[in-house]
């Protein structure tokens, strides 16, 4: 989608115009006749939110109607959704160009109707053999934004489809080795600094965790760290991102039934997600000192694949009892986590993860579970942007009594415990292994892939997370104060 800045003049605009309409205005503003006014009026008038259309042929009108007196957060997320609806009507008359203006509204909400534009115009179209129709070029009135700001914007926006373009892709295109390589030449492009290491230095890192999950695949693992470090960072220590990188997950020897293993390909949402929040805040030059750690593997059924009672030794040197082979993502956390900590001594590590389905069971596809172990004041701040953003977090007790479900009888803990509270206990064992640093767990089950579309996500990955946390670093100079 290539985005432009002009002025519009919304009576003379001859082509498909989008016309935001908020707070009411002199009605001699709109392009409108007085029938068409009325008729304005009175769809206004059943619902604050409707979208009116207008033929203008060839072309079309849509005036999205919008409360401007709701609560900022949520009048911005009723615009992404209007956006998603606007699509759905080009795409089907196969337009692909669109111009964007209002009346009544300011430049966050216009910010956020041209967003919600560009995740819906979204679909993974790398293997059909006929392309749906894009929206090729969106123009913005200029009075509402700046070249400069558009362009940061983009930038982000960016930086969430080519997360999604990972996450869709089958393993069978991206293996560990494939992405790690793809971040590496991303990398390249952009001030971040990237380092991979091979099967032969894991083991030489002694990371038995990632390691063990690897056993079954006849594809070899990789650990990417990737650091972005501005001369001007407000922190003075780095702030660790983790993300869990299951290229594709069968279970291993707990193999996952059918209906299950279907859309594992996603399970390495975590690591696409905070690779691209590091490469959005590299891209807009944030002031925040970055590292992302990003664990690589599928994980099979396949030659010595690792078993349920194997006991593993992990790079911090807690050993592991394996309850279940389908727990796999948490081991292989736990050894970037432990890195983390040992090489980075970060300020606060932040894990995004693909983690359980009690997560989805307790909060469905609304947003993130989440859980927090001495980083009460960072949280509440993710917790504050997520709502402005719309991509929000419940979050979990972290009681003590929750790490006596993780005890193991013949190691120092195992890597499940019973099927009641198995979120909390999943990112109990995280907790583990971030030992005093201050941590905050994600579990982005519920939103990282949806089955069918949802709002603004197509059907697939949404890059569900990557709003938040950029908006969380925009915001980081608040913890150092």
């Amino acid at each position: 989608m290539q985005f432009n800045i002009e002025q519009i003049s919304p009576k003379d605009f001859e082509g498909n115009l989008v016309l935001l309409y908020g707070t009411e205005v002199a009605e001699r503003n709109l392009p409108l006749s007085k029938r068409e006014i009325e008729y304005l009026k009175s769809c206004r008038e059943k619902d604050v939110d409707a979208l009116v259309v207008l033929d203008r042929l060839p072309y079309r009108l849509f005036i999205v109607n919008f409360d401007g007196e709701r609560v900022a957060e949520q009048t911005q997320e009723r615009l992404r959704r209007s956006a998603d609806k606007v699509v759905t009507m080009l795409r089907e008359a196969k337009q692909t160009a669109v111009a964007l203006t209002g009346e009544g509204v300011i430049p966050e909400e216009v910010v956020a109707f041209a967003e919600g534009l560009f995740l819906a115009d979204y679909t993974f179209d790398r293997y059909k053999s006929e392309k749906p129709s894009h929206i090729e070029t969106l123009l913005i009135e200029q009075s509402f934004l700046t070249a400069e700001e558009l362009e940061r914007n983009v930038r982000l926006w960016e930086c969430i489809r080519q997360c999604r373009d990972w996450v869709n892709t089958p393993v069978a295109d991206l293996n560990a080795e494939r992405f790690a390589t793809q971040l590496q030449n991303r990398a390249a492009e952009t001030k971040v600094s990237c380092t991979v290491f091979d099967k032969k230095q894991i083991e030489w890192l002694r990371m038995g965790g990632l390691m063990a999950v690897n056993k079954g695949s006849v594809d070899e693992p990789r650990f990417v760290v990737l650091e972005y470090k501005p001369s001007d960072a407000v922190n003075a220590k780095p702030l660790a991102l983790v993300g869990k990188g299951i290229m594709y997950d069968t279970g291993g020897l707990n193999l996952k039934p059918d209906d299950y293993m279907q859309e594992m390909k996603s399970d390495m949402a975590g690591a696409a997600t905070m690779a691209s929040v590091v490469f959005a805040a590299a891209s807009n030059n944030l002031p925040v000192h970055i590292v992302a750690l990003l664990p690589l593997t599928d994980s099979r059924p396949g030659f010595n694949a690792y078993a349920a009672d194997d006991v593993l030794r992990m790079y911090d040197g807690t050993t592991v009892e394996v309850i279940n082979t389908d727990a796999e993502g948490r081991i292989i956390l736990a050894d970037a986590i432990a890195y983390a900590v040992s090489k980075y001594d970060p300020e606060l590590i932040i894990d995004a993860a693909t983690l359980t389905g009690a997560a989805v069971r307790a909060i469905g596809t609304y947003g993130i579970a989440a859980m927090q172990q001495g980083a009460d004041n960072a949280f509440n701040l993710l917790r504050i942007v997520g709502n402005k953003v719309y991509e929000r977090l419940v979050e979990f007790p972290f009681w003590p009594e929750y790490d006596e479900l993780i005890k193991s009888e013949i190691a120092d803990i195992k890597n499940c415990g019973i099927a009641q509270a198995g979120a909390i206990t999943a990112g109990k064992f995280l907790a583990h292994f971030a030992r005093k640093t201050p941590y905050i767990h994600l579990d982005i089950a519920g939103v990282a892939y949806f089955s069918k579309k949802q709002q603004y996500y197509a059907h697939g990955a949404s890059g569900y997370g990557i709003r938040l946390l950029y908006a969380f670093l925009q915001t980081y100079d608040i913890l150092q104060k």
